[in-house]
C-alpha cells in the first residue's frame, strides 16, 4: 500500500491523465491504447511523441506494459490497481438495472436459496460475468464436512448441516496442505461433528490441543530435567524436544521418546484442523481482486468484485459478488454489486433470516 502510494506521489498532471486515459481505452476495447490514439482525446494538447515519453516512463513505473514491439500500452495488474484505488470513477447504479435487481427480490417468496439463486442470474446477465453468491452463515449442527484443494493456497469447504443445508465458503489453508491432508482432516471432524455446530466444534479442538500439550509436558520433564533433552523455541506454537545422546536412552526412556514423537505428531495434526475450522469461519469485507490477488481465479487471468451483506444486527452473513476478466468495466459492476449486497440484507433482515 506505501509503495503505491509512492508511485502515486510520483505522478505530475501529465502523468496521470495519460495513464488515466490508456486504462480506461484498453477497459473499454481490451486492445492496446497507441499515443497517436491518445494525442486525439487529450485536454493538454501533446505530440505523440510527448505522449510516447509518458507512456514510457508509466512502463518503467510498471503501470503499463508494452504487449508487442512498436504496439501500444496495456495496464499491469499493479496499473489496475492504482486505477481502482485512486483514479476510478464509481457511478451510480443505473436506473434500469437497479429496476432489474429489485425486481429480482421482489417477490414474498420464503424460499431464500430461490432467491439468491435469482439475484445470481440477474447479476450475471447484467454484468456479462459469473456471479459468486455466497449464502447466510447459521449454526446448525454439522452432518458432513469436506475440504476441497483448488490450488496451492485456495481450498473449498463443503458443510453439510443437519437442517439440510448446503454451504460452500472459500478459504486459504496451512501452508503445505495436501489433498489427503485434507481428507485426513475432513474424517477426524466427521468424527467429532455429530450434533456440534461448527462453533461447538472449534471448541472442542482447541481442548484437544490443550490435553496433548499437558501430555507432551508431563512425558517430557524427566527427559529436560535429567538432561537428555532440550526445548527448542519454547512458547512458540511449534516447538521441538531436541535429543541429546539417544545412544544412552534405556528402557522407559526411550519409550517415553516414542510417546512423545507420536503425541507431537497428533498436536501438529490437531493445530492444522483447528486452523481450517478457524480460517472457514472468517469472511472478508468489500473488495476488489484483480488478478493474482485472486487466488482462486488467478489461473485464468480474472478479477473478483465482492461485497458483503449483512443482516439486521449489522453482521456479515453472506456475499455476492461478480467474476470476470481483469478487463471489467469495474466503475459500472461496483456500484452493481454493492447495491445488490445491500439489497439482499434489506431482504434477509425483513424476514428476519441471519
Amino acid at each position: 500500500m506505501e509503495d503505491r502510494a509512492k508511485i502515486l506521489s510520483e505522478l505530475n498532471d501529465r502523468s496521470r491523465e495519460v495513464f488515466r486515459r490508456v486504462v480506461e481505452g484498453y477497459l473499454d476495447s481490451g486492445e492496446p491504447v497507441g499515443s497517436r490514439t491518445l494525442t486525439r482525446t487529450l485536454n493538454e494538447k501533446l505530440s505523440a511523441a510527448t505522449v510516447r515519453n509518458v507512456m514510457q516512463d508509466l512502463e518503467l513505473m510498471g503501470l503499463l506494459d508494452s504487449p508487442h514491439v512498436s504496439a501500444g500500452r496495456v495496464p499491469t495488474q499493479l496499473g489496475l490497481r492504482m486505477f481502482v484505488d485512486g483514479f476510478m470513477e464509481v457511478a451510480h447504479i443505473d436506473a434500469n438495472d437497479r429496476a432489474a435487481l429489485e425486481g429480482t427480490v421482489g417477490s414474498n417468496e420464503s424460499d431464500v436459496a430461490s432467491l439468491l439463486d435469482r439475484v445470481g442470474s440477474a447479476l450475471s446477465g447484467m454484468t456479462h460475468g459469473a456471479s459468486l453468491v455466497l449464502t447466510p452463515k447459521h449454526e446448525a449442527a454439522v452432518k458432513h464436512i469436506e475440504f476441497v484443494s483448488l490450488s496451492a493456497d485456495r481450498a473449498l469447504v463443503v458443510l453439510v448441516f443437519a437442517d439440510g443445508q448446503v454451504e460452500n465458503r472459500v478459504f486459504t489453508p496451512p501452508p503445505g496442505q495436501t489433498p489427503s491432508s485434507m481428507r485426513e482432516a475432513a474424517n477426524f471432524v466427521n468424527a467429532l461433528a455429530e450434533g456440534r455446530t461448527l462453533s461447538e466444534l472449534r471448541g472442542h479442538m482447541a481442548r484437544e490441543i490443550g490435553a496433548r500439550r499437558q501430555e507432551i509436558d508431563a512425558l517430557a520433564a524427566d527427559l529436560v530435567e535429567s538432561g537428555l533433552a532440550q526445548w527448542e523455541g519454547p512458547g512458540e506454537s511449534y516447538e521441538r524436544l531436541i535429543v541429546r545422546g539417544r545412544a544412552n536412552l534405556l528402557g522407559s526412556e526411550a519409550q517415553d521418546l516414542e510417546r512423545i514423537r507420536t503425541l507431537f505428531d497428533d498436536l501438529e495434526r490437531k493445530r492444522d484442523i483447528a486452523e481450517f475450522l478457524d480460517l472457514t469461519e472468517e469472511g472478508d469485507g468489500v473488495r476488489v481482486f484483480i488478478g493474482s490477488e485472486n487466488k482462486l481465479f488467478s489461473l485464468s487471468g480474472s478479477s473478483l468484485v465482492v461485497s458483503p451483506y449483512m443482516n439486521a444486527d449489522r453482521k456479515i452473513i453472506g456475499a455476492v459478488g461478480v467474476i470476470g476478466p481483469t478487463r471489467l468495466n469495474y466503475g459500472r459492476i461496483v456500484p452493481i454489486v454493492d447495491y445488490t449486497a445491500q439489497l439482499v440484507g434489506r431482504m434477509l433482515s425483513g424476514r428476519g433470516k441471519g
